[in-house]
């Protein structure tokens, strides 16, 4: 059965964009281009205001959130109270931007591998959780104003939010075929000896306000053409919604085969919180695809109705299931800033869950309930956005504490503490007590924490090079050999390896001294040397190394191994207990102009951990 959807009298604002509307979209587009330019310049050529990082993450902040909510507004929302909530969003955008840069002050770049202060650009996070949170709250202020309500009806709620995200979702298609066709025409100008195209195009005085401007001109023309917009979300819902069924099945499958195999299997991936939570997330889209506007229940299938209401009661199972799993995580090693987020979304989902089975346990109604679910979730999202991206609940200020009361506390030891976290993660609030361990650290490891303490806080780059060779012995506790009475050759342990350009090529255990490696001395290449098969045991993705020493006596990564099969039990006991045989290459290599080129073979696709169990 196919399904439609009727428009709906009053789910749009009656008023509808008009020239003048259209005038004042295209001017801030062309106003909100300028100024992106100018703070493009800034950054590049590192004048003021790029140099005061309190005042270029919030100018950022505004100048990319605050005029597309104008433009999307105009036309819809009387002056006076578009003006208010323009002023209400750009102090909002202000006060985020402020408070990310005045937490970053001070703080490598980690995720970069380079030693830069990230103070002048907002975070990746706050991106892309600023632009969900503001696309919410701007939802809910256009339904409220087209009921002149302060809570809207649920229709009006779900006609504006799939309209503003399909304008986003076409506005920057229409930027992209844009862009293709000023690619093309440079190119066929180039074709005849003509540059001029292509070297505007590279100019960012051009680039950047042409982009936007297009934008606007976009955002403005899906406005104006409800019924295409209408149209699409129509075919976009039918589609998701016979996807429901399948789902279903394969969550519902999932479900009834932990019994069988128990949690330990889950556990051991790592990310079974993150899987399971996104799992729940895509019931919720695929049962909110089958409700649509609540009003729908003759036009939609009894299938979808039937695994709509089935769904639901699928939440609760595997968001507990999740919560479980990350509280198995953070009893073993503390709070994080990825744990404190996954507990965020873990508490929507929460709200999600309860509310669904709430809805689908009533007998009437084609699950009524969950439209106030939805509406009342919204509120909850827009709360913890606010608390997590503000110094209420700042992942860093409070992963931070809580990491350094476990290290006071005893629960978590001096010589595993991950003090580089701190360092690295725990932006100005981890610099604060890193330095604080390193002039006033007490108990009875205080010479060791200060010790710590100041290695990370000389370290510039965590994954990479830290300047921190370690000593000899740290570096035979973290290898553990097999068999047994193998030996290490002494001049693997003794070399530098903290001196290595490529660190990221090198197992954890020769540059931490939180980490432990297996070690297998093996004669690969058959000439009588020993190499050495090093398994990294620390990392979720496990690495893997073949270490060769060369004539200057030197060693140095010779091959690796793909890191699902370091990461497999059955395959490392093998090993250990010498069920294996080295074997000659399947292919030679080849030699041109006196130079050896080794060719690379494919994965056999049969070489799994499963078939290591055999």
């Amino acid at each position: 059965m196919q399904q439609t959807i009727l428009p709906l009298e009053g789910s749009v604002p009656s008023s509808m964009p008009t020239s003048r509307t259209a005038q004042a979209r295209l001017a801030v587009g062309l106003i909100q281009g300028f100024t992106l330019y100018l703070l493009y310049h800034a950054a590049k050529s590192q004048i003021w205001p790029a140099t005061e990082p309190l005042l270029f993450a919030p100018l950022l902040m505004l100048d990319l959130f605050v005029p597309v909510l104008m433009m999307s507004g105009l036309g819809h929302l009387q002056n006076r109270a578009l003006g208010r909530w323009i002023l209400l969003a750009a102090l909002i955008a202000a006060g985020l931007g402020v408070h990310d840069s005045w937490r970053s002050v001070g703080a490598p770049a980690w995720e970069y591998g380079r030693d830069i202060p990230q103070a002048q650009y907002p975070s990746l996070l706050l991106w892309v959780f600023g632009a969900a949170g503001f696309y919410i709250a701007h939802v809910l202020i256009l339904a409220a104003a087209a009921d002149q309500k302060r809570v809207a009806s649920y229709p009006t709620y779900f006609d504006s939010a799939w309209k503003l995200l399909i304008q986003i979702l076409f506005s920057a298609l229409f930027v992209g075929v844009f862009w293709m066709v000023l690619a093309l025409g440079a190119a066929l100008f180039k074709l005849i000896q003509l540059n001029f195209l292509q070297d505007l195009l590279r100019e960012s005085w051009f680039a950047i306000p042409v982009t936007v401007f297009a934008f606007a001109c976009a955002l403005h023309l899906t406005d104006v053409r409800p019924a295409i917009v209408r149209g699409i979300r129509n075919l976009v819902l039918v589609l998701l919604s016979w996807i429901l069924p399948v789902a279903l099945l394969i969550v519902g499958g999932f479900l009834c085969s932990l019994p069988v195999t128990g949690l330990a299997q889950l556990w051991a991936t790592k990310h079974a919180a993150a899987l399971l939570l996104s799992a729940a997330a895509v019931l919720v889209l695929l049962i909110n695809a089958a409700f649509q506007n609540g009003l729908m229940a003759d036009e939609v299938a009894r299938v979808l109705r039937i695994s709509a209401r089935l769904a639901s009661f699928l939440l609760v199972p595997l968001v507990a299931i999740a919560i479980y799993a990350l509280s198995l995580r953070v009893s073993e090693h503390g709070w994080t800033t990825d744990r404190i987020i996954a507990a965020c979304c873990l508490l929507v989902a929460s709200c999600y869950a309860l509310g669904y089975t709430w809805a689908a346990s009533r007998g009437t109604g084609w699950l009524d309930g969950v439209a106030p679910v939805n509406i009342a979730t919204a509120f909850v999202i827009l709360a913890l956005l606010l608390a997590l991206f503000s110094p209420v609940l700042d992942p860093a200020r409070v992963s931070v504490a809580h990491q350094v009361a476990r290290l006071a506390s005893g629960i978590e030891t001096a010589e595993r503490f991950d003090f580089d976290y701190l360092k690295f993660e725990g932006k100005r609030y981890g610099l604060a007590a890193l330095e604080k361990f390193k002039v006033s650290a007490q108990g009875k490891d205080a010479a060791l924490v200060r010790i710590k303490a100041a290695q990370s806080l000389e370290k510039k780059d965590r994954w990479g090079k830290s300047g921190e060779r370690l000593t000899l012995q740290e570096l035979n506790s973290n290898l553990k050999v097999w068999p047994k009475n193998q030996p290490i050759p002494e001049s693997f342990t003794a070399q530098n390896w903290a001196s290595e350009t490529n660190q990221w090529r090198l197992p954890a255990c020769l540059r931490s001294r939180t980490a432990s490696c297996d070690v297998y001395p093996m004669d690969f290449d058959g000439s009588g040397k020993v190499s050495l098969l090093v398994i990294d045991q620390n990392s979720t993705n496990t690495q893997t190394s073949v270490f060769a020493q060369e004539a200057n006596g030197r060693w140095r990564v010779a091959a690796t191994l793909a890191n699902h099969l370091g990461a497999c039990a059955a395959f490392r006991e093998k090993l250990q207990t010498d069920q294996y045989r080295l074997l000659a290459p399947l292919l030679k290599d080849i030699e041109v102009a006196g130079k050896r080129i080794t060719l690379h073979a494919v994965p056999d696709p049969t070489s799994t951990c499963d078939a290591m169990k055999k």
